[in-house]
């Protein structure tokens, strides 16, 4: 069955019009045994660039907990990434960049109502945090290959690939149903944050 195509609206949930970028975990430690990792972290720095270009909010979200200590080597940000003088930096400990932040309250703040995603890990932070967002009223767009995760070893032995992950929740990100919200994906390279009419197909 095809995907359906769907255009970005602006949320009737929340009152207003901007929209933001949300970097998430894009860390050396995160990033070091990650699927395509020099092509993902080159598609999240373009959709930076494209931002940074639009007068769009770039919010970075850094996750911490006992195996990527904060402060640690691991716990930085990749090289080719660095956050702007101004730029909100969001420090988290569960999946959802929503839970125990301020991340709410820096986009209120912003008065963001849309969401544009990209980040680490596929199938733990990126997927949190994309259902956080439209469960509290967000409009969401996916940049569909500026994300990325490791395999998933199953407990019956088998495993599960990370491209497989990643195709999946861009297919899960233009199937969502939310009332008065939209949600669908984008390239990176496609993103247009002035027009935000986004082509979702996978």
């Amino acid at each position: 069955m095809p995907i359906p195509s769907r255009d970005i609206a602006i949320a009737t949930i929340r009152q207003g019009h901007r929209a933001a970028l949300l970097v998430v975990d894009v860390q050396v430690g995160v990033m070091n045994d990650a699927w395509e990792p020099a092509r993902i972290i080159g598609n999240v720095a373009l959709a930076v660039a494209q931002a940074r270009a639009q007068r769009v909010p770039v919010l970075w979200v850094q996750h911490g907990d006992e195996d990527l200590v904060h402060g640690s080597a691991a716990w930085q940000w990749v090289p080719e990434l660095s956050p702007a003088p101004g730029e909100p930096l969001i420090d988290k400990q569960f999946n959802s960049s929503f839970e125990q932040t301020r991340l709410e309250q820096n986009l209120a703040a912003l008065g963001v109502t849309r969401l544009v995603l990209a980040g680490a890990a596929t199938n733990w932070c990126i997927r949190a945090t994309a259902y956080a967002a439209l469960e509290r009223g967000y409009d969401l767009t996916l940049v569909r290959d500026a994300h990325t995760t490791v395999p998933m070893g199953l407990d019956s032995g088998r495993q599960i690939d990370a491209a497989d992950m990643v195709h999946e929740l861009n297919v899960a990100m233009t199937w969502l149903s939310y009332p008065g919200r939209s949600n669908g994906t984008v390239s990176a390279l496609a993103l247009d944050f002035a027009a935000m009419d986004i082509d979702d197909r996978v």
